[in-house]
């Protein structure tokens, strides 16, 4: 009897098992806020690390955190006159767009410089409006994100904007990864480097005010810049880099919002925190990281 009765305990958890994993997994999923804090981020994230492989190749780090403080302004004056703050974010990322290349194309400014003036100045302009407008705006939230206070309304708009961004450059991802890798080459056998680099920017800007329901004005860049470079120190195929890219950002953000419920901490910054300490373990035993730079192994990447 006794080989049976431990035989039963191996084979049927006891109740204090069943219940530790229960609370330690389960229970956080029958919070309808966390549901939904899930979802928008798991969307957001998947969407940005799409973005982010191409934003790592152009060089554009810089523009994916210009956009994300530029907003700023817009969500203001959204919430002001009462227009939804989505489209408010959408129009300051156009603006923010628009300004930097007028600026790069009407003087010897060079474009990083002409982002850090336009971002800084709108960022700023941001700020000043919360300031006469303190009882209509909750600052912490638009920089750090309110993951989870989304809605209802917040999911649906995040379910209809996500994937707009994501399908736009995936169905356009021969062209933009010829841009991103020679854009020489491709000016010259017809395609409008220029019109490339603006779906490009409008992507980006959805992909922006898709990605601040979740984690706020200044954690935004990391979704848009550590999932790309993490998959770009896991493949020499961008291909690949497009698929590794989101599943590293979906896995970090399964664990960072377990991490943020566990231990009662800020969910949009604990799964950016978990993207680093993701990108931290990829960078230390890649073998095109610190591992492969000491076996001295040479990169390149494929299209």
């Amino acid at each position: 009897m006794s080989a049976l009765g431990n035989l039963m305990q191996l084979t049927h958890p006891s109740p204090l098992i069943a219940n530790w994993l229960w609370e330690t997994f389960g229970e956080m999923w029958t919070h309808q806020f966390m549901v939904r804090g899930f979802i928008v981020t798991l969307l957001a994230a998947v969407v940005c690390a799409i973005l982010s492989c191409w934003l790592v190749l152009v060089g554009w780090s810089l523009m994916g955190d210009a956009l994300s403080h530029a907003v700023v302004p817009g969500i203001v004056i959204a919430y002001i006159i009462g227009m939804p703050f989505s489209l408010g974010a959408f129009l300051a990322a156009l603006v923010c767009v628009g300004l930097i290349a007028v600026v790069r194309s009407t003087s010897r400014i060079k474009e990083d410089t002409a982002i850090g003036v336009i971002f800084t100045t709108m960022f700023a302009f941001g700020l000043m409006l919360i300031s006469v407008y303190p009882s209509h705006i909750d600052l912490q939230h638009i920089i750090f994100g309110d993951l989870l206070g989304i809605t209802q309304a917040d999911l649906w708009q995040v379910v209809v904007l996500a994937p707009i961004a994501g399908i736009v450059v995936i169905l356009k991802r021969r062209d933009l990864t010829l841009f991103a890798f020679d854009p020489t080459h491709a000016a010259a056998i017809g395609l409008s480097t220029k019109r490339l680099a603006t779906l490009l920017l409008t992507a980006l800007a959805i992909t922006v005010v898709v990605a601040m329901q979740a984690v706020g004005a200044i954690l935004i860049v990391a979704l848009l810049i550590i999932p790309g470079a993490t998959a770009f120190l896991l493949t020499n195929s961008f291909n690949r880099m497009l698929l590794l890219s989101p599943l590293v950002s979906a896995v970090s953000v399964t664990l960072g919002i377990y991490f943020s419920y566990w231990f009662n901490a800020a969910s949009g910054a604990t799964v950016v925190v978990t993207h680093g300490a993701v990108f931290m373990v990829v960078y230390l035993f890649s073998p095109h990281g610190v591992r492969g730079m000491f076996k001295g192994r040479e990169r390149t990447l494929e299209s």
